[in-house]
């Protein structure tokens, strides 16, 4: 299973991929960066989307007609992962697409994908679908 550097390398093939981090949104740290950065900072930029996936993942309106979560595992311990309704965010620019496609795992963590697209190059159906597949593989240890 890949981790982050292999997972942002296979984000990058993508059409139109100007960037892409892993990012954590409780702190609002990269915790992998690969290709430009829209402000030119992936600090930044990472910290920016953290606020944008946070906002997201914890509105109550998001929630209503979503699924209940699993039930506990057999050992009773509970389900695992961020347990959020929100699949992915997806703010277009006149330039481009920011696709935040969070990662569900194994331990409680608030870990996220944010890809840029360049608009004219890039396909925003593939780039989602793609992003949830990297996201299922993406091993975090």
């Amino acid at each position: 299973m890949p981790g982050i550097d292999e997972c942002l390398l296979d984000v990058m093939r993508l059409p139109g991929a100007r960037g892409a981090a892993v990012v954590d949104w409780t702190s609002g740290l990269a915790l992998g960066t690969i290709g430009d950065s829209p402000n030119g900072d992936h600090e930044a930029t990472a910290a920016e989307t953290a606020e944008v996936a946070r906002m997201a993942a914890e509105q109550p309106a998001f929630a209503l007609g979503s699924p209940q979560p699993p039930p506990a595992t057999a050992d009773g311990k509970g389900v695992t992962g961020t347990g959020s309704p929100v699949e992915d965010v997806i703010v277009t620019t006149r330039s481009g697409y920011h696709i935040l496609r969070f990662v569900e795992t194994a331990f409680d963590s608030s870990v996220f994908l944010h890809l840029w697209l360049d608009r004219a190059e890039g396909n925003l159906a593939l780039a989602r679908i793609r992003l949830g597949e990297t996201a299922e593989r993406l091993v975090l240890a």
